[in-house]
């Protein structure tokens, strides 16, 4: 008797859910084309991770090469090239995060406060403009704006009486360039997630606070700001997980051998170690040591909000 009060829930329970499932049989279907892909597409190329723990041999493929265990990840661990590597990378991830997360937040509040919707709908348009370029063409364009031969910049320099400054190939201004240009293109981007997410906050709250005498600054900080906090935390969440990303492809379009010191990546490290040297198991290896650590990452950042904000994410 004890054995059917406990299995009925779960029966009923079952037959709830077939009968959900039943239902919305058409929404189901709507989903099979995007797990086809994600089977074929993300799924079945992880079987090529193995070769992070082989010695692979592109002749002899996966099945012909050498078990070596973690082998390819001790040498990850005492190479000197990789730490500067880290180094560079956690350096470039955190320069961005510190200087350019905050800039889209204060960039919403601001044009939300605006109140003519052609100048606020035309400057949003301008500043997002940037996304749709690839960095192929952002690089370019900034590599002849920072030219130190007849570059915009340089010859602004030259006027004030400066000397001409080679910006990308001088370690000690490599980082800023990469800075600036990640913001150049993506800040008005990242605004409109946080307009939107301004936009969905119940709009009496601002007539309950006007009538309570409180001025638009004091509204865009209790409730504005407030109301935008779960998106801001999606995002920073998002952004610690790929906190060893860094950029890979505009730095890869933008660099040089003359800043490996201070612009190498984890996935420029990757690009040149694996297609560059041919040593495809190591270079998995790092990239396996990536993909693991921004993991890792996003769950500790999903850990900490539900801990600070008493709200999961996820």
């Amino acid at each position: 008797m004890a054995l059917d009060s406990k299995t009925a829930p779960r029966e009923r329970t079952g037959n709830r859910r077939w009968k959900l499932v039943r239902g919305n049989l058409d929404m189901y279907a709507l989903l099979i084309p995007g797990v086809i892909f994600l089977l074929l597409f993300k799924y079945t190329p992880m079987y090529g991770i193995v070769i992070a723990f082989q010695d692979f041999n592109i002749f002899g493929g996966i099945k012909g090469s050498d078990w070596v265990g973690l082998e390819q990840f001790r040498k990850l661990v005492r190479s000197d090239e990789f730490l500067r590597v880290l180094f560079n990378t956690l350096l470039i991830s955190l320069y961005k995060i510190v200087i350019l997360f905050p800039i889209p937040i204060v960039l919403a509040l601001f044009l939300n406060e605006v109140r003519r919707m052609v100048f606020k709908r035309t400057i949003q348009t301008i500043i997002y403009l940037p996304h749709f370029l690839s960095w192929v063409i952002i690089s370019g364009l900034f590599i002849n704006i920072l030219s130190p031969i007849g570059g915009l910049v340089n010859e602004l320099i030259r006027s004030f009486g400066g000397q001409p400054v080679s910006f990308l190939t001088e370690n000690h201004w490599f980082r800023s360039v990469v800075v600036f240009t990640a913001g150049w293109k993506e800040i008005g981007w990242n605004a409109i997630v946080f307009i939107a997410a301004i936009a969905g906050i119940d709009q009496e709250q601002y007539e309950a606070a006007a009538i309570d005498g409180a001025g638009r600054i004091r509204q865009m900080v209790s409730i504005s700001l407030p109301g935008m906090l779960p998106t801001i935390m999606l995002m920073l969440i998002l952004r610690i997980g790929s906190l060893l990303e860094a950029g890979t492809e505009q730095i890869l379009t933008m660099y040089n051998p003359l800043v490996y010191k201070s612009g190498d990546v984890i996935g420029t490290y990757v690009y040149r170690m694996g297609l560059g040297q041919q040593d495809y198991s190591f270079s998995t290896a790092v990239g396996l040591f990536n993909s693991a650590v921004g993991f890792l990452l996003i769950v500790i950042g999903n850990m900490l909000s539900r801990k600070f904000l008493h709200r999961s994410i996820w």
